[in-house]
């Protein structure tokens, strides 16, 4: 699978963010595994440490299996003073998990990030792709009940 995908790319460097993002949402899991990063550093002639500081420089990979929904809150000033800390806790409750983890069904994994650009519709949070605003503990509720319930 990782060398198919390497092989949509032309072998050079400028193609590293491109092909890691590739793996990472072709994974089930939404993560960069250690053979996944000697593929592309073997299929790029890139040393391995070089891609591991890529992946831990930028939030949005991650180098540890994670569930089939990643939820992002933004914790960023505007955010926060909007109430992020109580849909946080909201969040950590109705999943059982701490940020970073990942649901013992494998649904869900709860991360942060520090802003979502979306400020005018704090506090925001992302599901995958799908960008939520305005929230409260009640549509948090709802959103993960129709997540959940594949609604």
């Amino acid at each position: 699978m990782y060398k198919e995908i390497c092989n949509k790319y032309a072998p050079t460097k400028d193609n590293l963010i491109y092909i890691l993002h590739d793996i990472q949402d072709t994974h089930p899991q939404h993560y960069i595994s250690e053979e996944a990063v000697e593929v592309v550093s073997e299929y790029l002639k890139v040393p391995a440490n070089h891609i591991f500081g890529v992946l831990t420089f930028y939030s949005m990979y991650s180098t540890k299996p994670r569930g089939t929904n990643i939820i992002r809150l933004c914790e960023s000033p505007p955010c926060y003073i909007k109430g992020s800390d109580n849909i946080l806790r909201k969040l950590k409750t109705m999943l059982s998990v701490n940020v970073g983890e990942t649901t013992k069904d494998g649904a869900f994994t709860l991360e942060l990030a520090a802003c979502l650009g979306v400020c005018g519709n704090a506090p925001v949070m992302m599901v995958n792709d799908d960008v939520y605003g305005d929230l409260t503990e009640e549509k948090i509720e709802e959103i993960i009940g129709k997540i959940r319930g594949g609604n």
